[in-house]
């Protein structure tokens, strides 16, 4: 039963962020908020797992893990273009500080790389570490919503 109830509320928020980019007209901007979205679902996954509030899966945590390296290395070719949308939460700070967001961009990477997804204990220990690179750049870079 949980499972399902688990099920469900990832595929409401997977239709969500769907349904939000719908709205999104500049194709560049739809594909950089659609690669976050997929760090997101990775940091849930992750998130959820070290906390306890999923069941810990050493082979979903390593793909996760995986999944959060590749995106933090496709961040940077993402953003590259000034391009606009009125739905984007992308700050203009992101183009004329570049070099800083790279950095973030790579933080994120080698916080992803310093997980240890092979027990529950060491991925709660590192997520600190990720939340913390996540939470630098959107301070910095991302629109509050």
């Amino acid at each position: 039963m949980i499972r399902l109830i688990v099920a469900a509320a990832f595929g409401a928020l997977l239709a969500g962020a769907a349904f939000a980019h719908e709205d999104v007209k500049n194709p560049a901007v739809k594909a950089r908020m659609e690669l976050m979205g997929k760090v997101k679902d990775a940091t849930g996954l992750l998130g959820g797992m070290a906390k306890g509030e999923m069941a810990f899966d050493e082979a979903k945590a390593t793909a996760a893990r995986a999944a959060l390296i590749e995106h933090a290395a496709a961040i940077p070719a993402a953003f590259m273009s000034n391009e606009t949308d009125p739905k984007s939460t992308a700050k203009a700070d992101i183009w004329l500080n570049w070099a800083d967001f790279e950095s973030k961009a790579k933080a994120m990477g080698t916080a992803a790389e310093a997980l240890d997804t092979s027990a529950q204990e060491w991925l709660g220990a590192g997520m600190g570490g990720l939340g913390g690179s996540c939470a630098g750049c959107h301070k910095a870079y991302r629109v509050k919503k």
